[in-house]
């Protein structure tokens, strides 16, 4: 290769790094991805721990992470809601921001049963919201709002269904599921938690 076709390629190469910085002043976003969300939280009426309505109103303009749990599981609940105390701790003072625990089952998971369950973990009323209500209702939330199980396992007769995950589904202010995460995984909370940092500041 000769020495004027090193020149050549010296120059488009420094040609293409300016360019580059010049498309990226100008576009801040120029390279990062805007994925589309993953889902949107339909209107919903559910009870909380200290026997409030609890709404979709209640939300509005609100970063925040809805999980699924019941307050007698002794498999992955406890472990889920350890890792999700870390997301409590560090947000805890956001005003903006909540964390929304459903029961998956409602039949033992009355209001003071969730309400002796959230004094347990030492958690205030106002930022990790305990919910109840009825099942087909808490289901279809968790299958069609936050996908974070297949709609398809919704069954005719809810007396048969049970709904078991770990998944979390994190909402932006605009009541977009922006992603969802494995809360049995620390590599996942972690992530999850920068996430919340950016959402707040949309």
């Amino acid at each position: 290769m000769t020495k004027k076709n090193w020149l050549y390629i010296g120059f488009f190469s420094v040609l293409v790094v300016c360019f580059y910085f010049v498309i990226t002043a100008l576009v801040p976003d120029f390279g990062k991805r805007n994925l589309p969300p993953v889902s949107y939280v339909r209107p919903f009426a559910f009870t909380d721990q200290d026997g409030k309505p609890f709404t979709e109103k209640d939300v509005a303009g609100k970063v925040y992470v809805a999980e699924y749990f019941f307050t007698t599981c002794k498999g992955i609940c406890p472990i889920m809601n350890n890792n999700m105390r870390k997301v409590y701790e560090r947000f805890k003072n956001e005003k903006g921001f909540l964390i929304l625990s459903h029961t998956c089952d409602p039949k033992t998971d009355s209001v003071p049963v969730l309400k002796r369950y959230a004094d347990s973990m030492g958690v205030a009323s106002s930022n990790w919201i305990f919910l109840t209500g009825r099942k087909d209702s808490l289901y279809n939330m968790a299958r069609v709002s936050y996908v974070i199980d297949d709609p398809k396992d919704n069954l005719a007769d809810t007396k048969d269904d049970f709904l078991h995950t770990q998944f979390w589904a994190l909402v932006n202010k605009n009541g977009d599921v922006k992603k969802i995460y494995d809360g049995l995984k620390q590599g996942e909370v972690n992530e999850l938690m920068k996430d919340i940092e950016k959402l707040l500041t949309e």
